[in-house]
């Protein structure tokens, strides 16, 4: 008689290893992508770029107006533009006319030189310069020198004149060509010098102290300038 402890004990079946997660999160991976092999081509695919989308717009909207117009709107030409009116329309108006006849003035009024009516007196143009720091003494040394000359040769002696009364009647000269022109209308260059004379103005009194305790006055001089301009006869 067998004991059960005789029977033969059944093999033990052999387990399984588990699988691990890298394992596990690939084969869902796996699975995903066979469920939706649609979805990977579409990401797969390059997007267009804004310069194609903008193309195909356009290309569409053209599309939309070939569409819109009729048979008669296609088949009738463009109208050709008008030529622009000639120049020589304008020459034909009255006021054109008038227009170009009419001489074109001097840019400056002081270009134009003044007329004189026969029997009218000489122009003459004066100007001043009072209490000029010099002895009348000193400018009329310099004055002599440029009284009868034109403008220019008037100029070119003051230029060159070393002495200081030079500066003042140079300044001087200068103010009567512009009143000349300004006020009276006459062309600088064609001028001459009438008349040139040098007064003599108020002495301003200053004391120096000297030896002995004495003072001594020194007297600071001053002169009136007068210079006048007439036109070349």
């Amino acid at each position: 008689m067998s004991t059960p402890e005789d029977k033969p004990k059944p093999k033990p079946r052999k387990k399984k290893d588990d699988p691990t997660p890298a394992e596990v999160e690939k084969a869902a991976g796996k699975r995903a992508a066979e469920s939706r092999p649609a979805a990977s081509d579409e990401a797969a695919k390059p997007k267009p770029s804004a310069k194609a989308k903008k193309a195909k717009a356009e290309k569409v909207s053209d599309d939309a107006k070939a569409d819109a117009q009729t048979p008669e709107e296609t088949e009738k030409p463009k109208a050709a533009k008008k030529p622009k009116a000639a120049k020589a329309d304008k020459a034909d108006k009255p006021g054109a006319t008038a227009a170009a006849e009419k001489p074109k003035p001097p840019a400056r009024r002081r270009d134009q030189p003044r007329r004189r009516e026969p029997g009218e007196a000489p122009i003459v143009v004066s100007a001043h310069a009072r209490y000029v720091r010099t002895s009348a003494r000193k400018a009329r040394l310099v004055c002599d020198h440029i009284r009868g000359k034109d403008v220019e040769q008037a100029r070119a002696i003051l230029s060159f004149t070393t002495r200081d009364a030079a500066k003042a009647w140079m300044k001087l000269l200068e103010s009567a060509i512009a009143n000349a022109e300004h006020n009276h209308e006459l062309v600088g260059d064609e001028l001459k010098i009438h008349s040139v004379h040098a007064d003599e103005g108020p002495t301003l009194k200053r004391f120096r102290p000297r030896a002995m305790g004495r003072a001594t006055r020194i007297r600071k001089r001053t002169s009136h300038l007068t210079i006048t301009l007439t036109p070349k006869e």
